[in-house]
């Protein structure tokens, strides 16, 4: 990896909103929130939490994919979740399913609402490439 390795999906809202799907930077990779984003860049699951955490765990699949990283790699999360209350017992399900055993620093936080109509989770991370796979 270089030294400033950026990822982008080649969707919209990149150019739209000015941003990157992550940079490395030596051994870290700053991760922007991940979302339901299908490959064509489309938002298909709105409102639909499960959908919409499973798709973004497979975004979140596909960056880690891109920089050579595992789900173990991944050293904090952030999670923003719309109707909070609502969800968190979904969020805590989506999380062990997702992680198994490994155990990152994690902040959720309940919003009252994304960028996106009908969107109800977003997740940044950050991956340390030291850590072993």
């Amino acid at each position: 990896m270089t030294t400033h390795d950026v990822f982008r999906f080649d969707v919209p809202a990149e150019d739209d909103f000015g941003y990157s799907q992550a940079i490395g930077s030596g051994e870290l990779v700053h991760v922007s929130g991940q979302l339901a984003f299908d490959e064509a860049g489309e938002f298909p699951d709105g409102g639909d939490f499960a959908a919409q955490l499973r798709r973004t765990h497979a975004n979140m699949d596909r960056v880690l994919e891109h920089y050579g990283a595992t789900r173990n790699q991944i050293v904090s999360q952030t999670q923003y979740v719309v109707d909070l209350r609502q969800h968190a017992a979904a969020v805590a399900r989506g999380n062990l399913a997702y992680f198994g055993e490994h155990r990152p620093a994690s902040t959720v936080l309940g919003v009252t609402e994304l960028t996106l109509p009908g969107q109800v989770v977003e997740i940044g991370f950050v991956i340390d490439l030291r850590l072993p796979a």
